[in-house]
């Protein structure tokens, strides 16, 4: 596997809970990741700093390791499978928020030095501007172009990394307080920001729809606050693990050959709405709406993907032909927690996360490289089946919003309950699809079946998302929308309820509502078998949030056929 990089996590040092996150702990769980190159973050905490002094030694490349001692300790905290080397580098998130422009400004930005005594450097500067020594990420006001600025008379060899560029509250192209262009944000010096970080709200295609960012390399990190939240995303590199190959990779130098990311829609930013009153809307109905609340009248948040419409000049097809070297997965631990119906925290599925680590490697070999077939005789049911789903794309997305995390399904209501009891009838070889019956009738419109995209094939949220898609589940904020399996075309969440057509008996309403599964419609002639289907698939649109090109639906003739294109 080639070389993982994961830039941007947080040391979390409290001197009230001592440190949450030691060295040892981020490498520890960088092993269990199958990550390479880890950034040390918060290196102007004076405390972090001397233990950074005291834990890492240099490697002679301008990145970091741990000592052979605490390295062997480590190492034999993990299965054999995940033994590797890790390398550290010296890294910061800094807040800058200052005004400019008339408004107040508040934007993350990610610094990354060569060595220490540039890191100390950049450290006295800083504490004479604001206080480094807060727990926490510095908070400093000061502007972004001047922080560039005192980061390159430190080193001419620093790497300046805007974070995670969209989310509404602290980002150069957020809404609430960011920049339309990096040109506005940066001035004289935008020339030296070479690479953008792309936040777990959004993936590359989403970020190519906006011309303005060509030219610059898109990085993808896991901005974690906590060590098992190392590598939630992370950079595939090409080239040595070296300060200069890596800084040559962040600068479009060749070297960087592509990211691995979340479901954008997991992102707590991704869709609009207001948490509070628990309302998810689509962008068009955030500007029906006028940004405001329906339920309360206040603001809305808006979140990634609107924010990325309205600055954007391409289309999402358009983008995605740019970039095709990324490959969107979830955790492990959140695959493991859905096949054994408990919270990914939970004792069961920590002690499997640990089985399969031992069993196939790190957790991103699992994810992208060991064969389906061995996951599948995994103790964990349907490993193998799940984990093929999330390589495709063909997942069911709840998207995040207004902090709120959203929520990646591999199965549907009630589909791994039966999946299981087949895996249990007919072993781990055994059929995992399709629907049982009588052999006479039609097959009914199924998002589980969608067409198959290879592997890191590009995905994103559908442009089509029309404002008028209905809820999903009662359960769920109001203004829902849930993509059902399909090309991960994920439906923006929009508001209100497209009614069904009348005209349906009781038994045709149930089938057309039923849960979305493979579904076989049975019943003889002039009962309504072909209005019955083109309403399920009308549903499964409209009120499932199904993408349109992955609902197949299959009569027995060309008549039926054409009766079913009519209706639709």
């Amino acid at each position: 596997m080639s070389p993982l990089a994961d830039l941007h996590v947080h040391s979390k040092y409290s001197r009230a809970t001592a440190r949450d996150l030691d060295l040892e702990n981020l490498g520890l769980w960088a092993l269990k990741k199958g990550v390479d190159l880890v950034g040390t973050g918060d290196f102007t905490h004076p405390a972090w700093f001397a233990e950074i002094r005291e834990k890492l030694v240099p490697d002679g490349s301008g990145l970091f390791r741990l000592p052979d001692d605490l390295f062997r300790a480590v190492s034999g905290s993990v299965p054999g499978s995940c033994r590797n080397d890790v390398r550290f580098v010296l890294s910061v998130e800094i807040s800058n928020i200052y005004k400019k422009d008339g408004r107040t400004r508040k934007v993350h930005n990610l610094v990354i030095l060569p060595g220490l005594a540039e890191a100390e450097r950049f450290n006295q500067r800083l504490a004479r501007i604001g206080n480094i020594a807060s727990d926490g990420r510095p908070i400093l006001g000061l502007d972004s172009r001047n922080l560039l600025e005192i980061a390159l008379e430190c080193s001419d060899a620093a790497i300046f990394i805007p974070a995670h560029i969209w989310t509404p509250w602290f980002s150069l192209l957020g809404d609430k307080s960011g920049f339309d262009s990096i040109e506005e944000c940066f001035g004289d010096l935008s020339g030296h920001v070479t690479a953008l970080e792309t936040g777990l709200s959004s993936d590359p295609p989403m970020n190519r729809m906006v011309s303005s960012l060509d030219g610059r390399v898109l990085v993808s990190n896991s901005d974690a606050h906590s060590p098992s939240k190392l590598g939630r995303e992370a950079n595939v590199l090409s080239c040595e693990l070296s300060y200069p190959a890596l800084r040559k990779a962040l600068a479009g130098g060749g070297g960087l050959s592509g990211t691995i990311e979340f479901f954008p829609e997991e992102g707590k930013y991704h869709a609009d709405g207001h948490r509070s009153c628990g309302v998810r809307l689509a962008p068009e109905e955030t500007t029906r709406l006028g940004g405001v609340c329906p339920a309360c009248g206040a603001p809305l948040t808006v979140g990634v993907l609107s924010r990325v419409r309205k600055l954007a000049d391409r289309s999402l097809a358009e983008a995605r032909d740019l970039c095709r070297n990324h490959q969107c997965l979830a955790p492990l631990s959140e695959v493991l927690s859905e096949l054994l119906g408990v919270g990914p925290a939970s004792g069961k599925v920590e002690a499997a996360y640990e089985e399969a680590l031992a069993a196939f490697g790190p957790e991103y070999v699992i994810l992208r490289e060991t064969p389906v077939e061995d996951l599948a005789r995994f103790r964990a049911p349907l490993l193998g089946e799940a984990v093929s789903r999330m390589r495709a794309g063909r997942v069911i997305v709840s998207p995040g919003y207004d902090g709120v995390y959203g929520v990646i399904r591999l199965f549907g209501e009630g589909e791994l309950s039966r999946l299981k009891g087949q895996q249990a009838l007919f072993g781990p070889s055994g059929g995992t699809g399709g629907a049982s019956g009588a052999s006479k009738g039609k097959a009914a419109a199924d998002p589980a079946r969608p067409a198959e995209r290879a592997p890191g094939a590009p995905s994103g949220p559908a442009e089509e998302a029309k404002p008028g898609d209905s809820p999903g589940t009662a359960s769920e904020p109001s203004g829902l929308s849930i993509a059902e399996p399909s090309e991960r075309a994920c439906r923006a969440p929009s508001a209100g309820r497209v009614a069904e057509p009348p005209a349906l008996n009781p038994l045709q309403r149930e089938a057309v509502e039923a849960p979305a599964a493979p579904l076989l419609i049975v019943a003889g002639p002039g009962t309504g078998k072909t209005r019955t289907l083109a309403h399920r698939a009308a549903h499964l649109i409209r009120g499932l949030g199904a993408a349109p090109e992955s609902v197949l639906a299959l009569t027995f003739t060309n008549k039926a056929a054409a009766e079913m294109r009519e209706r639709l």
